[in-house]
């Protein structure tokens, strides 16, 4: 969502450190900006005064009495400071400006590969060897699931605030605490290049990386379950990055599930 242009107030902090803000919390949709207002206030010690535009109507109406085109709106002192980028200005924080050049997926794609190559070589370097038969096919599906987790990894680090506002629409945790939206794409990325590298290789360090897969693998589970079987809405998924078509749904549980699977496969693999 868009913010609107208004006048920039200088950042003065204040004694009491109060904001007021409005944002769209409807049956259906959760406003991310309004989310990421609230955090930004917080963590730079405001207590937030935190109304909600719980219908469309609701909404329009603010936006006329206030003579905005968008929300979030937040408020200090008196003084009306915007929308989310407004905010983060008003803190003296960066703002990607539309249009403006930027290298992030150049980065993330050939970070990520490069990463995904020393990974394989030092799995191919520990004497690594699949086997035959059943031990074969079952090297061939964890290689598959580790390198289909890498991409999906390189899609959303191709822009990372983009996946984050998709992200936020359905994931519980990341609505509760909003820094964990921008650690996902790295979290799973340390999976799945863990996975590359370690496969087969009865390291200890298989226990981080299938702890990590796990736990974003299940809390993502029952983030997309419930959003789509149990809330029935209608959402765009983010595991393919930001901008995405593609409606929430299956594909997005299916790729938590296989994290929840590999997290226990490579586990499962100090155990026996």
């Amino acid at each position: 969502m868009s913010t609107i242009e208004t006048e920039r107030y200088p950042y003065e902090a204040s004694s009491e450190k109060k904001a007021v803000l409005y944002r769209m919390v409807m049956e259906n949709h959760l406003c991310p900006f309004g989310l990421k207002s609230r955090h930004l206030l917080k963590s730079n010690g405001y207590t937030v005064e935190d109304h909600h535009l719980t219908t469309r109507e609701e909404t329009d109406t603010f936006q006329r009495t206030h003579d905005v085109a968008t929300t979030p709106q937040t408020f200090i002192d008196g003084e009306r400071i915007g929308g989310h980028d407004d905010l983060r200005r008003f803190f003296g924080k960066a703002v990607t400006e539309s249009g403006e050049t930027t290298y992030e997926p150049v980065i993330a794609i050939f970070s990520m590969t490069a990463l995904m190559a020393l990974a394989l070589i030092y799995n191919l370097s520990t004497g690594y060897m699949p086997g035959e038969g059943w031990g074969l096919f079952a090297s061939a599906i964890q290689w598959f699931l580790a390198f289909s987790m890498c991409a999906l990894a390189i899609q959303k680090l191709q822009d990372v605030e983009g996946f984050t506002n998709g992200f936020l629409g359905y994931d519980l945790l990341a609505r509760r605490w909003v820094p964990y939206a921008y650690i996902y794409p790295y979290a799973e990325a340390f999976a799945g290049i863990g996975m590359i590298a370690l496969i087969g290789s009865g390291s200890p360090l298989i226990w981080p990386v299938g702890l990590v897969a796990l736990f974003i693998g299940i809390v993502g589970s029952i983030s997309v379950f419930k959003a789509v079987y149990i809330d029935k809405r209608e959402l765009k998924c983010a595991c393919v990055g930001g901008g995405s078509s593609v409606p929430l749904g299956l594909i997005s549980l299916t790729e938590d599930l296989v994290m929840v699977v590999m997290g226990l496969w490579m586990i499962g693999t100090l155990l026996v």
